[in-house]
């Protein structure tokens, strides 16, 4: 089964919204604000209240125009459930093989977590789509430098964990392919115009970014 085009997903901005602690009822305000100010990707950790209904939701109002799945997918039975639940993309904390390979086989985007080269190489043999460096604020953007030098050119990394607006452009500037924001987006209970608001932010943000050349 063939996995959607991460990179078309990512054109229009390159965030990945993090909706931990997102209740099903609270979904369509949530997503409606962050698809205005240009996200189309859309994460619920599974540790969130009832996440594959929010899945479920999310995927039925937006998955023609946005990516949608899980995060903290642990459980390789997990892989099948979010899949059902209409879900397109694995998002995990780890770089567990079993999960990565259950996620490319049943046609899914997969950005494991790694925090070392090893843990990069390993993921990317078993298959991701990209790798979710984290947590970024226990590194700092040189040690992206450093893993660029040896990972395959095209490797697609995310830095997430505490990635703020003020803070997007040193992640960049060394390579980021994009970056994976929660709590300093949204935060459970947060209402529709404090996303829309910092949404606004961080597409503001980006956009002042330099140009990719290539």
């Amino acid at each position: 089964m063939s996995a959607p085009d991460l990179d078309a997903y990512l054109a229009p901005l390159p965030l990945v919204a993090v909706l931990r602690g997102i209740a099903p009822d609270e979904v369509h305000a949530v997503a409606q604000a962050l698809h205005a100010a240009g996200f189309r990707i859309l994460e619920v950790p599974l540790n969130s209240p009832h996440p594959l209904h929010s899945i479920r939701a999310l995927a039925d109002a937006y998955g023609g125009d946005c990516l949608v799945g899980a995060g903290t997918v642990i459980d390789v039975a997990d892989v099948g459930r979010v899949r059902d639940a209409g879900g397109r993309l694995i998002v995990m904390p780890h770089a567990d093989a079993a999960v990565i390979r259950e996620a490319k086989r049943l046609g899914l985007v997969c950005l494991p977590g790694v925090a070392t080269p090893t843990e990069a190489f390993a993921a990317l043999s078993a298959g991701a789509d990209g790798l979710k460096l984290f947590p970024a604020e226990a590194m700092v953007p040189a040690v992206l430098r450093a893993w660029r030098a040896v990972l395959p050119a095209a490797t697609r990394v995310f830095a997430v964990g505490g990635i703020r607006p003020d803070n997007m452009a040193a992640w960049w500037a060394e390579g980021a392919a994009g970056f994976g924001t929660g709590s300093n987006l949204y935060r459970p209970g947060s209402d529709a115009a404090s996303v829309a608001a910092a949404a606004a932010a961080y597409a503001r943000a980006f956009r002042t970014l330099p140009a990719r050349r290539g």
